[in-house]
């Protein structure tokens, strides 16, 4: 019988290298140079050479072709996604539980897979991996890798993730930082459980690993109000406790190292009602997808913003923005309007279907959207989308609203833009070029 190992093309790029062997959708390499091939990860790690023995099947059929290569061209391969290793954990915080029926099937995945932490910064609690696995990553150098960690009490930290059997946390950094695997860490912060002393230890135990945990993020516990679990929201004190930690940790690692190391949410400081630190406390933003640092950055950008054209003078553009980021956005329209005569306003929007507890633009879905902009929408000639509400890659939110639902609901013409200063005023100057 023949191996059902091997990884699936999903396309192949015109006049690339792999369309002239004669590749095609749907066959299944499995070896390259001998070397067989379990997931994408290996075909990344293989292919840097000049010549390319590549064994694939197609139909169930066996077969063999050359590619010649000079390592500078690209195959013109891509593949179909990895299937993804579940979480067996039953963290007392999941997300994933909280969620109410009737979003993207996708979101209902709960993924723990490093090979997902390595490609993507997904986050991962090590707690399924064999010990193949782990010299996989040592021997492919998959580095860094995204941990969730949240306490070093092993005790507590097995309570947290619902699982009795998970591993010791400090004996898989501690196996990793002696290979040298860089490590970014992640502690969800759940009252009364986690914080205070806890705390600081679990702070002072992943710095033991630096500098191959190269950085720690404490970030608030997300809570929808479809949640099962008795679990407390992060409020003020909590949060002012929290940064009270992690500040006193700064001091001395940057005292003894010249970096924070250690990092709090964004939205800690939000609930915390304090001012959050200058830029260059956060270093290089190893976190900012995990919320570590977007705001303070979009503050300097702001700063920096270039308008070169007039297009948008005169025109009315709306936006609309998570409760959280809000007060920020709202600054930097109100400047824009008084230095350059641009006008778009922004809406905060509640997030209804998740509850008043998720904050972040991310979260919001399209039927909230709508619901929102309804009576909002009059007098505004288009409608500027963030596109972090997006599917990566797509045109749809995460209840499967389209954009050209929004459109047809709102009855204004929908721009997306990435987000950031920038990339508002160049959405603007594109919206009056167009008409």
């Amino acid at each position: 019988m023949l191996s059902t190992k091997g990884i699936t093309v999903e396309s192949i790029a015109p006049e690339s290298l792999a369309a002239a062997a004669g590749l095609q959708p749907g066959d299944v390499i499995t070896n390259i140079n001998a070397m067989p091939l379990r997931d994408v990860i290996d075909f990344m790690y293989y292919k840097d050479a000049d010549v390319f023995d590549i064994e694939y099947l197609r139909d169930k059929a066996k077969k063999k072709i050359r590619i010649i290569s000079d390592s500078r061209s690209d195959l013109g391969i891509t593949f179909r996604p990895l299937k993804v290793k579940t979480c067996k954990n039953n963290c007392i915080f999941c997300f994933v539980k909280q969620l109410p029926k009737g979003l993207r099937k996708p979101l209902y995945v709960k993924d723990e897979d490093y090979r997902l932490s390595f490609l993507y910064g997904n986050y991962t609690t090590l707690s399924n991996l064999t010990d193949e696995e782990r010299r996989r990553i040592v021997e492919q150098r998959l580095s860094p890798l995204y941990i969730s960690v949240h306490a070093t009490n092993r005790t507590l930290r097995n309570r947290m993730l619902g699982n009795p059997k998970a591993s010791d946390i400090k004996k898989e950094l501690k196996f990793f930082a002696d290979h040298k695997i860089r490590m970014h860490v992640q502690i969800v912060l759940c009252p009364g459980f986690n914080d205070g002393k806890e705390l600081q230890n679990t702070i002072q135990d992943v710095y033991k690993f630096y500098p191959y945990t190269s950085s720690i993020a404490v970030v608030p516990v997300g809570l929808t109000k479809h949640r099962k679990m008795q679990l407390s929201p992060v409020k003020k004190d909590d949060a002012c406790k929290a940064i009270a930690t992690v500040d006193s940790f700064q001091k001395r690692f940057r005292k003894k190292h010249g970096e924070s190391i250690v990092y709090c949410a964004d939205e800690l400081y939000i609930r915390a009602e304090m001012p959050f630190p200058s830029l260059s406390a956060y270093g290089e933003l190893p976190q900012i997808e995990n919320g570590v640092g977007l705001i303070p950055l979009f503050m300097s950008q702001a700063r920096k913003v270039k308008v070169s054209k007039s297009e948008g003078q005169g025109k009315k553009f709306l936006t609309f923005t998570g409760v959280s980021f809000y007060p920020y956005l709202k600054k930097f329209l109100e400047r824009l309007s008084e230095k350059e005569g641009i006008t778009i306003d922004a809406i905060p929007i509640e997030n209804k279907l998740f509850g008043p507890e998720v904050t972040v633009t991310g979260l919001l879905t399209g039927r909230d959207i709508i619901s929102a902009l309804h009576d909002n929408a009059d007098h505004y000639d288009t409608l500027i989308m963030p596109e972090v509400v997006l599917r990566e890659g797509d045109s749809v939110m995460l209840d499967n609203v389209s954009v050209s639902e929004i459109e047809e609901a709102t009855g204004l013409r929908v721009m997306v833009t990435d987000g950031t200063p920038q990339g508002l005023i160049d959405t603007v100057i594109a919206a009056g070029s167009r008409g």
